[in-house]
């Protein structure tokens, strides 16, 4: 099963409730809820202890605004990347929002996840 045979529509309507769960569980510090649909692969490579640590001492990650300006996707290979611009409400600016979607064992996951 490929992530890129779906339309646009079809993945943002997996992938916006997606991300607004992991800006809402970065807000709260819930970092067990905000892994809960990452890849294996992806908690395979996670240091987790030092994700953690950032995870909870991280302003922006912990203040996020909820409401997120929708970029664009990007199709490559097995995945696709879907871009978000998005504000804090502690620190003035815009940060590029990033996940990677693919699917894994028939179930749609997050591959990689940053704001930058």
């Amino acid at each position: 099963m490929n992530i890129n045979d779906k339309s646009d529509e079809e993945i943002l309507e997996i992938a916006h409730p997606m991300w607004d769960e992991l800006v809402q569980y970065s807000n709260k510090g819930q970092y067990g809820k905000f892994i809960r649909k990452f890849s294996y692969e992806l908690l395979l490579g996670l240091n987790e202890v030092e994700l953690g640590k950032q995870f909870a001492h991280s302003e922006l990650s912990r203040n996020l605004v909820e409401e997120r300006d929708f970029l664009g996707l990007i199709r490559r290979g097995e995945h696709v990347t879907v871009l978000y611009r998005m504000r804090s409400t502690t620190k003035e600016g815009e940060w590029l929002g990033r996940m990677v979607l693919g699917y894994e064992k028939g179930e749609v996951r997050i591959f990689a996840v940053s704001i930058f």
